[in-house]
């Protein structure tokens, strides 16, 4: 009898396993393969129309990093655009860096925000000018510390610039180190990049991230611009995508010469508080993502969970053909998730190898800490003061 019951529990158990083993097998298939399978059709097209483009940023304080990102924005291979960098409040050598480049280059342009701006985001608040200073139809957002790994960065949106598109969406990341740190959240940001992009190509963008992100100055005007979400210090990027997306006005920019790579965090605690900040702008999601994703995430952790409980239990009570096929859906699914996430990373020129197996591991202890850490934290922080 006592042998009876627990192969009674680890039957339910395999079930519940196969079930959830099903279900991310779904996501991994059909969301997050997205990315990789669009990614093969790419190709700027030389006799595509280019037309002119307004890039737009905001600096604090970058220094020598605003100098050197912003020679290789204004060195693109494209006919006609122009950067616009608005200053916020930095130190001095910003503004230096801004006047000599623009002695250089006569595409850059540049102005500050108002020591007397008040009660307002200063980021939103800065990107609303360059946008009032701009001369161009289509956007380019980026960030100072950001720098494209081609000279075609341009050219590959713009390719996506058709009547229909109002909004493109592009890949970034940190520029990879050999820190343990740094592999984690490159590797994090790569998982999160192939959930938001894999579920715009599905038909349903719900976001966008302003280290590389396009959209028609007409768009901004008409929606009155980032007025839904002014308490907010952040939500510039993608709570203004989550408005205004469509299925019928959204491209999303998969070729390798489109990637942005940025510096990461200089500490753990830049990086949580970045993670929590955009947890308190995905609170003001509209449409279905969020539940999709929350349902992804809890699905993978009760995999792993069911799959241990089962392996274990067919090994204490020697039950060989419960623990081998508990097994056999763990290996299944690493092997395909270790390929997917590779083959995507390899195609927008990173390197993942150990790394994937951890993330895929822990990322729901992850979600839980971060969890936590929104529900313990001063939200007070994230709102205009």
């Amino acid at each position: 009898m006592n042998y009876i019951y627990p192969i009674s529990f680890i039957t339910i158990l395999l079930f519940l396993e196969g079930g959830l083993f099903f279900i991310q097998m779904f996501f991994l298939l059909f969301l997050y393969n997205r990315l990789r399978r669009t990614g093969k059709k790419s190709a700027v097209n030389s006799a595509c129309a280019y037309p002119p483009i307004s890039i737009i940023m905001v600096t604090k304080d970058y220094g020598k990093v605003l100098e050197k990102n912003l020679q290789v924005i204004l060195k693109q291979d494209y006919p006609d655009f122009e950067v616009i960098v608005i200053n916020d409040k930095s130190a001095g050598e910003d503004e230096n860096i801004l006047q000599q480049l623009a002695n250089q280059y006569n595409r850059l342009y540049y102005s500050f925000i108002p020591e007397t701006a008040r009660y307002v985001s200063r980021k939103k608040l800065g990107i609303a000018m360059g946008i009032r200073a701009s001369h161009n139809e289509w956007l380019v957002f980026t960030e100072p510390d950001c720098a494209p790994t081609s000279t075609q960065w341009l050219k590959c949106l713009a390719k996506y610039f058709t009547q229909e598109t109002e909004i493109v969406l592009g890949y970034s990341n940190y520029v990879p180190t050999k820190r343990l740190f740094s592999r984690w959240i490159t590797t994090d940001i790569l998982f999160n990049s192939m959930r938001y992009l894999g579920i715009a190509l599905a038909g349903h963008p719900y976001m966008g991230i302003g280290r590389n992100l396009a959209y028609r100055k007409s768009l901004y005007e008409k929606n009155k611009g980032f007025h839904d979400h002014l308490q907010l210090l952040y939500g510039e990027d993608d709570l203004f995508i989550n408005s205004v997306a469509r299925k019928n006005n959204t491209k999303v920019a998969t070729e390798s010469d489109s990637v942005i790579l940025s510096t990461e965090p200089v500490n753990k605690r830049i990086w949580k508080e970045e993670k929590i900040g955009r947890m308190i702008t995905g609170r003001y999601y509209k449409g279905k993502a969020g539940i999709i994703n929350s349902i992804e995430t809890w699905t993978c952790a009760m995999f792993h969970l069911s799959a241990a409980v089962c392996i274990t239990i067919g090994i204490i009570q020697h039950a060989w053909i419960f623990a081998g096929t508990a097994f056999l859906f763990v290996l299944i699914r690493l092997i395909f998730v270790i390929n997917l996430f590779r083959k995507t990373a390899r195609q927008f020129k990173l390197r993942k190898g150990l790394s994937i197996f951890f993330f895929d591991l822990f990322r729901p202890l992850q979600s839980l800490w971060l969890q936590l850490s929104y529900m313990s934290c001063n939200k007070k922080e994230y709102y205009r003061k």
